[in-house]
């Protein structure tokens, strides 16, 4: 069957039941991170029972309503991304995804995720996509974000596990939304430093309930990226320790509430592998109960790496009321 490359000594192909055994051992090791979210880990505890999920799969590509596909890392079996759903009469899909902890910050589920919006856009005609998650499962919903997807809304307590029933955030993302040109096109790379910006401003946001997910901010920039805050006598220079931490915290302590960030406009140059893009924003919420607005400017650059395009650094002007960055 097809084999993709979606990285460095990183491949995507199709996950079967002759499978079992490798598979098995790999939900062995995701077991303790992967089972709380993805009901069928549960399920596959032996080798029969293994062998049963990727068979449930295969009939489901048979009859061209699912599929389930693994990602390799060096020949190890370390994850994969699923159809969960693919109805072609109404043209509708859902994809999810699943990882070990050796799979981890390589973005792998982005790419593999990718691959399957791309072609179930491109190649079958659908008209949307779907990302359906737990409302607690941080990474799960901070991977709809990096995919530029949009929360659609909350279907309350919906599915039960393990006797408590769990409330499902529902994602999406429509054909028109999908980028048509390929990472390497101009308008692709325009795409995905809108994706980047997006996600980094999407962070922060703790409106309705929604629970910040600055970990995020770690995977759109390079590792030794800088933020830098131009709001007094002197610049602050930021390390992504230093500068997540301590918003984290006040994002989750009462401090800041019903915040959120929005780009209201951008201008980006793309040179290369280089870019640089500047923004005006505005952004408002409680702070220790009282409401405030903000609005200023953020100016960002961006590298190609060998994981795809990252942020290197990020500098802001803004007014001193406004303080999550």
């Amino acid at each position: 069957m097809f084999t993709l490359a979606i990285g460095d000594h990183a491949r995507l192909r199709p996950l079967e039941p002759w499978q079992a055994p490798e598979f098995l051992a790999h939900i062995d090791r995701a077991r303790d991170a992967v089972d709380p979210w993805i009901p069928w880990a549960t399920f596959s505890t032996d080798l029969p029972s293994a062998r049963a999920t990727l068979q449930r799969y295969a009939d489901r590509l048979a009859a061209d309503n699912g599929g389930i596909f693994g990602i390799w890392l060096d020949g190890t079996l370390v994850g994969g991304v699923m159809f969960t759903r693919f109805d072609s009469t109404s043209g509708v899909c859902e994809i999810g995804c699943w990882l070990e902890k050796a799979g981890e910050g390589r973005g792998l589920v982005n790419r593999a995720c990718r691959v399957l919006i791309d072609w179930a856009f491109t190649e079958r005609g659908m008209s949307r996509v779907e990302w359906w998650v737990a409302a607690h499962n941080a990474r799960s919903i901070g991977a709809a974000r990096r995919l530029g997807m949009t929360r659609d809304g909350v279907l309350r307590r919906h599915s039960p596990y393990r006797g408590v029933r769990h409330d499902i955030e529902v994602w999406s993302v429509l054909a028109e939304e999908w980028p048509a040109a390929g990472e390497g096109s101009a308008s692709g790379v325009q795409a995905e430093l809108d994706r980047l910006i997006g996600v980094f401003m999407g962070a922060f946001t703790n409106t309705g309930g929604r629970r910040p997910d600055l970990d995020v901010i770690r995977e759109v920039f390079i590792p030794q990226g800088r933020i830098i805050a131009n709001v007094g006598d002197e610049p602050v220079i930021y390390d992504l320790d230093a500068f997540i931490e301590p918003r984290q915290r006040m994002l989750t302590d009462g401090t800041l509430t019903e915040f959120s960030e929005e780009e209201v406009s951008a201008r980006t140059e793309i040179f290369g592998s280089i870019a640089h893009r500047f923004s005006a924003y505005r952004r408002s919420g409680y702070r220790e109960g009282e409401w405030f607005e903000a609005s200023g400017h953020k100016t960002t650059q961006y590298l190609l790496t060998p994981a795809g395009w990252r942020m290197s650094s990020l500098a802001w002007d803004d007014a001193p009321a406004a303080v999550a960055g």
